[in-house]
């Protein structure tokens, strides 16, 4: 499979998986998720999707949202499955996005960093 088309069908599951989350899992931990980005292997038979949480706090509240859309994954594939025309559709498995949560962090490094630059140039 080409890349381009690895991508429009990883853009989908990803858009559909926030819709289905969002609209049809009634477990009330998982109010607040947000599926930032999925990847699919070249054959399709996996998909790694990437989620955050607003209410998931430490790390066991990320883990336990993790765990609640692996055991969902079934339910959650079969959803996705009778949105689409493929063939197959790829087996599901969730991994916590830390990169939400490392954002601000990030970003107040290189704030710092260029402050500190602007003050040696300054000398």
């Amino acid at each position: 499979m080409s890349p381009a088309r690895a991508n429009r069908v990883a853009d989908f599951i990803r858009a559909e998986l926030a819709d289905i989350v969002r609209t049809k899992m009634r477990d009330p931990r998982m109010t607040s998720i947000a599926v930032n980005d999925a990847r699919v292997s070249r054959d399709l038979s996996y998909a790694d999707i990437y989620v955050s949480s607003l209410d998931a706090a430490d790390g066991d509240a990320k883990r336990e949202v993790v765990e609640v859309l692996n055991h969902a994954s079934g339910f959650l594939r079969s959803a996705v499955a009778q949105r689409h025309a493929l063939r197959t559709t790829p087996k599901l498995r969730f991994h916590y996005d830390d990169l939400v949560d490392e954002g601000p962090r990030l970003d107040a490094l290189i704030d710092e960093a260029t402050r500190s630059d602007a003050a040696l140039s300054e000398k």
